[in-house]
């Protein structure tokens, strides 16, 4: 499920890290959050599609690499990200 203009634009204005930040890795994480949520409800009603389902897999292991990567490099970004995004308890 792709992220609208308008909502990938607010996503932005929320995540930037600077002024015209459009992809660093809090920012990435956002919008796979995003889209993970987005596709989780897709697949409740579309118990069948197997194809969207290994997509959504794809997606959270990326986003696992990737707060793996913030939690490794900046721990003082780490907390505060997933506690905004209410991800991982």
């Amino acid at each position: 499920m792709p992220l609208t203009p308008q909502r990938k634009q607010e996503l932005i204005k929320d995540y930037q890290v600077h002024e015209t930040d459009t992809g660093s890795t809090e920012l990435q994480v956002a919008m796979l959050t995003e889209r993970i949520v987005r596709l989780s409800a897709h697949l409740k009603n579309n118990n069948n599609d197997h194809s969207s389902r290994r997509g959504l897999l794809q997606m959270i292991g990326q986003r696992k690499r990737l707060l793996a990567y913030i939690q490794k490099h900046d721990r003082d970004r780490y907390r505060p990200l997933i506690e905004r995004l209410g991800i991982r308890g």
